[in-house]
């Protein structure tokens, strides 16, 4: 016998399609390539918590100042961190949605200006319009009239601070899976966070459920429009939610949901006492930051309430009997990027409190408003996120190992 030749009583066919050693272990060295090639680890995404703190404590701080130079560095900070720190996922396209209505914001603001005059006096007259006359009762109310660009300055500045906050919060939808968000909420707010998350569930259901009759419909040459399409179409929708609630009720009550522990009296009348007494201590305080008058006691009231209402959750958390599954971890990276922002807010405060006139241009008379330079820095360390969150994870897919060619049979 040879030595290409099989062995006897074998014919040459049987090994045609079998690899040899040196295939064997050609596949073998490129799949290691393949596993060394590949990332070790997938690195675990920021804890949600932290992106609405930083998200948060970035719209403070458009709230300090009205000066549209420093509120373009805050839109300009949060937008780089959000196209830097995004995923794929599909409520990360949020962002956009913000922006526009902060134009609308703006453009509203502008129009009602425009329409209904402003307080502010002004010199520069850009345009008369046709001043509709109104009766004694709707004295300070005026349609039309002169339009000033010292009034249409002030709505300008006025309104840039509220689209920066618009923009924030924006920031936070698209850097902050909601889903995980919820599941981090404190045991007291666990039905809530439930409610919350069938009802982003069960939204998507139905609208997929009126698309997918609404096609039947057309297919069997039935109308799908009118009031008559809405009526055929809505009574499947609502029997197909029902049954998915039953479903869901029955999955519920199988796991336990809704089981609280036995807390004493004392303990539930001291939760609700400061679960109430902070809620309405952080409602005055968030008063006080957005008013002049009340910049003294905002901050002290506004932690105070805060702190209350936490302590409230905390033991109100005691009532529920529940665990997590892999819950998220505060970890370095969280407390880098949360204190980011809560150095912002805090320089902010400082420099509307030291330097007002640079903070809230005026408008009489009307001046370029500068850019004063350590606010702008303070500013620029919101950035932080940008460089401290993991990145995005992005699924790659590795390159197909060519199959190995079949040997050759032997003559």
């Amino acid at each position: 016998m040879g030595a290409g030749e099989p062995p006897s009583g074998e014919s040459p066919a049987a090994h045609a399609g079998t690899p040899t050693r040196h295939d064997r272990r050609s596949t073998r060295t490129a799949q290691a390539a393949t596993r060394l090639s590949a990332p070790r680890h997938r690195p675990e995404a920021l804890h949600p918590g932290a992106w609405w703190l930083w998200a948060l404590a970035l719209g403070t701080a458009a709230t300090r100042t009205t000066n549209p130079l420093l509120l373009a560095l805050l839109i300009a900070v949060s937008a780089y961190v959000v196209v830097s720190r995004r995923s794929h996922a599909p409520w990360s396209r949020s962002y956009g949605a913000f922006v526009k209505l902060a134009l609308a914001v703006i453009l509203i603001r502008l129009l009602f200006t425009t329409v209904l005059g402003s307080p502010i006096p002004g010199t520069h007259i850009l345009v008369t319009l046709p001043e509709v006359p109104l009766p004694d009762w709707a004295q300070g109310i005026r349609l039309g009239g002169r339009v000033t660009a010292e009034g249409l300055t002030f709505a300008l500045y006025d309104a840039m601070k509220l689209a920066t906050l618009l923009i924030c919060v924006g920031a936070a939808n698209a850097l902050a899976n909601p889903s995980r968000l919820l599941k981090s909420l404190p045991g007291a707010l666990y039905e809530m966070g439930v409610a919350v998350v069938v009802a982003l569930t069960f939204a998507p259901n139905l609208i997929a459920d009126v698309q997918r009759l609404r096609a039947a419909r057309r297919l069997r040459g039935r109308p799908d429009k009118g009031v008559r399409g809405l009526l055929q179409v809505g009574l499947p929708v609502l029997e197909g939610a029902l049954e998915r609630s039953v479903a869901l009720a029955a999955a519920m009550d199988a796991r336990g949901y809704g089981r609280t522990a036995q807390v004493p009296a004392p303990v539930r009348r001291t939760t609700a006492a400061l679960t109430l007494g902070g809620l309405l201590g952080v409602c005055a305080g968030t008063y006080g930051l957005l008013t002049a008058a009340g910049g003294t006691y905002g901050v002290p009231v506004l932690l105070a309430g805060v702190a209350a209402a936490l302590a409230g959750l905390w033991l109100g958390g005691r009532r529920t009997v529940r665990t997590r599954y892999r819950p998220d971890r505060w970890d370095a990276r969280a407390w880098l990027v949360s204190a980011s922002g809560a150095a912002v807010a805090a320089l902010l405060f400082l420099a509307a409190a030291r330097y007002p006139a640079a903070l809230r241009p005026g408008v009489v008379p009307l001046v370029a408003p500068g850019l004063p330079l350590w606010p702008a820095a303070a500013v620029l360390i919101g950035l932080l996120p940008a460089f401290v969150a993991p990145a995005p994870h992005r699924v790659s897919v590795p390159a197909p190992v060519p199959a190995p060619a079949p040997a050759k049979e032997s003559s």
